[in-house]
């Protein structure tokens, strides 16, 4: 049924982010909300108000973005969804769709975000080379997991996040991994916390990189990096594509409700 009050839906999205200039939208250019947005008003003939968890850079992807929409449309949830996916680029796929509950707000009560970085150290498959970064063709595997052992707790991210970040730096990883996927030679560092700054986790992926494959340098080097609250510091940036958003997780009073389940148990 169609009528004129704005409804809410939360939203569970994956996207392959190689040929957009990020999740937010940006007039003129290619994003994901400017798609999905564009192809709601083909497809519904009418505006949409979408809100993300993470608002992925240019090149980045996802596989359990979070959003909040809002239409003057009231739909079944899963006829919209399945006419709203039926008319996105290959690139983009509502995973999931429900009605959301008042108190939903995609920012909020957030209780874990997971991110996965993946890269190579030779020439990959060609179709997964868009999911990961071209990494060190060399590198110490050991050296690797004590250089991004540093980053967890909490701790000042000045250093590791974009130059122009004016607000509050502090941030808490809960837990960093690194394993190696041998059915496709990649390799994945998964990193996990309640929330990130921009460039944040590429900038600790590229520094601790730089560590393991340079026996020269110190874990010093690092450490001071980190401490210093700089983000003019020496260590490279890793690339954007190898950053991918897993999930989101969400408080609840019953359990933790995850962004791969949008029955999310309230």
């Amino acid at each position: 049924m169609l009528n004129t009050f704005p409804v809410n839906y939360r939203l569970l999205i994956a996207y392959e982010g190689t040929n957009y200039c990020g999740w937010q939208y940006q007039p003129n250019k290619p994003t994901i909300v400017g798609t999905l947005k564009d192809v709601f008003a083909e497809v519904f003939k009418k505006d949409v108000y979408i809100l993300g968890a993470s608002r992925t850079d240019a090149g980045v992807h996802a596989l359990g973005q979070v959003a909040l929409v809002t239409a003057s449309l009231n739909l079944d949830p899963e006829i919209l969804r399945r006419a709203w996916n039926g008319r996105l680029p290959s690139s983009i796929s509502i995973r999931a769709l429900e009605y959301a509950p008042k108190e939903f707000y995609p920012f909020a009560h957030v209780y874990e975000k997971t991110y996965y970085y993946h890269f190579f150290t030779k020439r990959p498959l060609p179709f997964i080379a868009r999911y990961g970064a071209l990494g060190p063709y060399r590198f110490d595997y050991g050296r690797l997991q004590e250089a991004l052992s540093v980053f967890i707790g909490t701790h000042d991210f000045r250093s590791f996040c974009a130059s122009g970040e004016i607000e509050n730096t502090v941030r808490t990883i809960t837990h960093i991994s690194l394993e190696h996927i041998k059915r496709y030679d990649i390799y994945r560092i998964t990193v996990k916390g309640p929330g990130f700054l921009r460039y944040m986790i590429r900038r600790i992926v590229g520094a601790s990189l730089e560590y393991a494959s340079d026996p020269d340098c110190l874990i010093s080097e690092l450490t001071d990096a980190l401490q210093a609250c700089n983000p003019q510091q020496k260590f490279l940036t890793a690339p954007p594509q190898g950053l991918m958003l897993r999930k989101i997780q969400y408080k609840s009073s019953l359990d933790k409700s995850t962004s791969e389940n949008l029955l999310f148990n309230t």
